[in-house]
């Protein structure tokens, strides 16, 4: 009865052990997922960088062309 016990005991470790391990299978899906997401969250960090460089680029160019504006009405007052 002690040696069934035991033997049922280890057979039933053995097989739940065995049931939690992955496949190459499986290390291979979940390496491809994992690569898929990087992907993912690259694309979005990329576009997430070109609307602050859009924001940017447009703060930039109205400054300009408000400075732009303010010289050239200083050169036509100057020219009256």
């Amino acid at each position: 009865m002690k040696k069934t016990l035991i033997a049922l005991t280890i057979s039933g470790l053995a097989a739940f052990t065995a049931f939690g391990q992955d496949t190459a299978k499986d290390d291979l899906k979940k390496s491809g997922q994992d690569v898929k997401d990087a992907g993912k969250d690259t694309g979005h960090a990329a576009k997430s960088a070109a609307k602050g460089v859009k924001k940017g680029t447009k703060k930039a160019v109205h400054s300009t062309a408000k400075e732009t504006k303010k010289g050239a009405d200083k050169v036509e007052d100057k020219t009256k």
